[in-house]
């Protein structure tokens, strides 16, 4: 039998001593060697394949990078440079100072009496053409002189017009001698009205436009048959096409097209031989070229990325070493550091799959800030900055380009996204500080990819707003999956971030509900505890929040017999004073036993149990235990032993619940005296604090004297401000010395005998 207990203490020795174990540790730091390894290892070396000249391939051969499709990228310019359409310039041709000269000209001629009607008729017949036609000349000599238009598109402008010129019908040049004065000038700022109207549409077919003359003609306030009809052909005769076919805007258009297709690409890790082809001489110099040869691999690169990995392990390795975080020892801590790494690269690695994709910069969209904020949130912030270095480095290499081994953009968004994580998320207080600390992330990184597109400045505005819409999605996504992984880690590692301690802190919770509306008296005391042990712990570097929160459920144990604890016992009896001191005895201690029970009902984390577990440590109940003795004399009895008048313990582990176990007796001791001075306070700290030295109660923590006593100095300054109001300074009062002084005594044996002992 005691050889199978002994067997089963040392297999819990052993399965406990793995969280300081040496060679776990080894081991933690070989797999995320491993990781790393595994992680870059085809980011910076390609894979190689055993082929030969002639033979056929047995698998897809992949591409190790992007590589341009030189037959597919030409054919997609052609398709772009057929879908362009054809290019028209407009010319801006005013003809209706060609029916002005027109119309000029007749009122001049017809005017004239000494010319006949046939010599009038022959003289229409040659003018009114050249009228049009010197026009239209000069129009585009202008437009030449100018050097808007090219030397093709003005001959394609003079042959349009050419062949669309309108030949007036032989009938009309008779008619129009007949025209008096007066018929001429009403026609005339119709005929000028028609030809603007129509001139200002786009003409690439003049007859178009000349088929809408007659209405608008009819539509006119000319009345005479004979002046419309006239109206009518001299207004066709004005029209010309004013939108012609430019052959070289149209080549440089296709040109342009062809210019702006992109390569297109055989992405990397995709097919760049089929499985089954054979190997030409051709196809076997491009795969020499880019080193797929396994005959013609180099190892070089294993060798400099197995070099590489080393620095950071060992980077990492000599900073936890160096450091004085509880990581330095405890393995459990380093195995959780280690799975947040591997899960964040994990994380970049899934999204570096997605690069492929047609959409640029979709990696900017990786949560890689998610390992530096789960550091600050769990471990620590300083530990969290020497991490955002290495995965802002590992980063570079898993997302990097075609032609970089370390492509500094994406490893810059890491050390800039970490950085801004870890400054906004290292005083949360709350679960919602992650979502700000998101926002933050990824204002930050937006900032970081702005500038980089400035600096660049050859992206196209689709893909920079790409990049600043997955830029401003990481720090969101970081949040997002920070909120989702945390509550595991505080789980699986029994971690109490900042965060759930606040969560626990909160008077809603139902245990402190219970513990205010049951026992209000303890209430108050376990907030004053709080007050006092988060200054003292902040003074010796201790964990102040925990001890706050852990003061707070310190004595929830006293939910369970109220009555029994001298500050709920409001204007009544004290039941202690009927009954045995044994009985009494085994209802005080059993608060903290009975504590525990209830915080491990309602799955309060286990550091703040051991402080309600431990913050009595093995201390004596002096008022019970002489008490007891003092019956045993009377009834002639043997003495009791002091070991049953001490609570069962633990002493304090840690030195948070050192912490609010000196501030538990400090709070009843202090708050029992009346009107206490300075010198009171500080005799009552420093009294309790070496009654405890003495007793051993620290020999279990890592309290030193000198903490010690700056507990006993933040505790006094505590206090004197809890206390101000109250306290009544001798060189103020002198006649209260005498008083004050004959109630010290029966003070002081309250304090030892009663609060210090049946208030625990």
């Amino acid at each position: 039998m005691n050889n199978r207990v002994s067997i089963q203490g040392k297999f819990q020795y052993r399965l406990a001593g793995w969280r300081y174990s040496a060679i776990v540790r080894f081991l933690l730091f070989l797999a995320l060697a491993v990781v790393f390894y595994v992680a870059l290892l085809h980011r910076i070396v390609p894979q190689t394949y055993d082929i030969q000249l002639g033979s056929v391939t047995e698998k897809d051969i992949l591409a190790p990078k992007a590589i341009a499709n030189e037959v597919a990228t030409e054919k997609a310019k052609e398709e772009a440079a057929a879908r362009v359409q054809p290019v028209y310039k407009i010319a801006p041709l005013r003809n209706e100072a060609a029916v002005e000269a027109i119309f000029e000209k007749l009122q001049q001629i017809n005017s004239d009496a000494e010319v006949s009607v046939a010599d009038k008729v022959n003289i229409y017949k040659t003018v009114i053409p050249t009228i049009i036609q010197d026009h239209l000349d000069r129009q585009t000599k202008s437009l030449t002189d100018g050097g808007q238009y090219n030397d093709l598109l003005l001959a394609e402008m003079r042959k349009s017009i050419r062949e669309q010129q309108y030949r007036i019908p032989e009938e009309s040049f008779y008619k129009i001698p007949r025209l008096t004065k007066e018929d001429l000038t009403a026609m005339e700022p119709v005929a000028k009205e028609i030809v603007i109207k129509l001139m200002s549409d786009q003409i690439t077919d003049a007859q178009t436009a000349r088929v809408k003359v007659p209405e608008l003609v009819n539509s006119s306030t000319l009345t005479k048959n004979n002046a419309r009809e006239l109206v009518q052909e001299l207004v066709r005769a004005a029209l010309s096409p004013n939108k012609f076919y430019d052959q070289k805007g149209t080549e440089e258009a296709k040109g342009h097209a062809r210019d702006n297709v992109k390569p297109v690409m055989i992405n990397k890790n995709e097919v760049l031989v089929p499985k089954g082809e054979k190997v030409t001489e051709e196809l076997y110099q491009r795969l020499a070229s880019l080193d797929l040869l396994r005959d013609e691999a180099s190892y070089w690169p294993n060798l400099g990325l197995f070099l590489f990995i080393v620095l950071c392990c060992l980077f990492l390795y000599m900073y936890v070493r160096q450091s004085s975080l509880p990581i330095n020892s405890n393995n459990a801590q380093l195995f959780m550091y280690v799975l947040i790494v591997v899960l964040t690269i994990a994380g970049m690695k899934l999204f570096s799959l997605l690069q492929n994709l047609d959409y640029p910069y979709i990696s900017y969209l990786a949560p890689t800030a998610m390992g530096a904020m789960m550091v600050t949130i769990l471990l620590n912030s300083h530990l969290a900055f020497v991490t955002a270095v290495v995965l802002s480095v590992i980063s570079s290499v898993v997302f990097n380009s075609d032609h970089l081994a370390f492509d500094y953009k994406y490893g810059l968004l890491t050390l800039t996204s970490s950085f801004a994580a870890i400054f906004s998320i290292q005083r949360a207080s709350q679960r919602s500080s992650i979502l700000k600390a998101g926002m933050m992330v990824s204002l930050f990184a937006l900032a970081l990819v702005s500038a980089l597109l400035l600096l660049e400045d050859h992206e196209t505005r689709q893909n920079a707003l790409f990049a600043a819409s997955f830029a401003l999605g990481s720090g969101l996504l970081t949040a997002v999956f920070v909120m989702g992984l945390l509550p595991f880690f505080e789980v699986a590692f029994g971690i109490l971030s900042p965060l759930k301690l606040v969560e626990l802190s909160n008077p809603n919770h139902p245990l402190l509900r219970k513990l205010l509306t049951e026992t209000p008296g303890t209430y108050h005391h376990s907030v004053m505890v709080g007050n006092l042990s988060e200054a003292a712990a902040g003074a010796i570097g201790a964990d102040g929040l925990l001890c706050r929160v852990g003061a707070y459920y310190h004595d929830i144990g006293k939910t369970k017999r109220p009555s029994y604890f001298i500050e709920n016992q409001s204007h009544t009896e004290n039941p202690h004073d009927k009954i045995e001191p044994a009985l009494s005895k085994s209802i005080i201690v059993a608060h903290a036993r009975d504590g525990v029970e209830m915080l491990k009902d309602y799955n309060i984390p286990k550091p703040i149990r051991d402080i309600a577990e431990q913050h009595h440590g093995t201390t004596l109940l002096q008022y019970f235990y002489h008490k007891a003795k003092k019956l045993a004399e009377e009834r002639q009895e043997k003495p009791p032993e002091e070991a049953e008048y001490r609570y069962p313990g633990p002493k304090a582990q840690t030195k948070e619940a050192a912490i609010v176990g000196i501030a538990d007796c400090v709070e009843a001791a202090v708050r029992s005296l009346r009107n206490p001075t300075v010198e009171q306070i500080d005799s009552m700290v420093r009294k309790i604090i070496k009654n405890r030295l003495d007793d051993g109660q620290f020999n279990e923590c890592d309290l030193t004297i000198k903490e010690l006593d700056q507990i006993v100095k933040i505790l006094n300054e505590t206090l004197l401000g809890i206390f101000h109001s109250r306290i009544e300074y001798p060189a103020d009062m002198p006649e209260q010395k005498t008083a004050e002084k004959q109630e010290k005594p029966m003070q002081e044996a309250k304090v030892s005998e009663l609060k210090k002992e049946v208030k625990p």
